[in-house]
């Protein structure tokens, strides 16, 4: 369900996966039995997963601005001298969003978000 594009394919009559692979019957059965609380699950799953997709492409808009005021306070602006004028909290939101920046978009996993 996660992977469904739910668009139905003319050529095969079915719904497809979203890389264009209409479903097999299997998977079609699946779909036909899926109640409307299952359905309603997928949708929050998919809805988190693009919120963390959208947070990732923002981070690195999000580190510039976080870092600006500190670059302003610096002569030699270095991210270590940035960082001696952090307190905890603020190195803290650093690293998340060192992170954000610095670590791959994890593809869609039911459950995972």
């Amino acid at each position: 369900m996660c992977d469904a594009d739910f668009k139905k394919r003319m050529d095969t009559g079915t719904w497809s996966h979203r890389d264009g692979r209409p479903f097999s019957r299997e998977e079609q059965d699946v779909v036909f039995t899926t109640t409307l609380v299952e359905l309603e699950e997928v949708e929050e799953q998919l809805i988190r997963y693009r919120a963390y997709v959208q947070t990732k492409a923002d981070a690195p808009d999000a580190l510039n601005s976080f870092l600006a005021p500190f670059w302003d306070q610096l002569r030699e602006k270095t991210l270590g001298n940035a960082v001696t004028l952090m307190t905890k909290d603020e190195v803290a939101e650093f690293n998340r969003l060192l992170a954000a920046v610095d670590e791959p978009i994890r593809p869609f996993t039911p459950y995972a978000f």
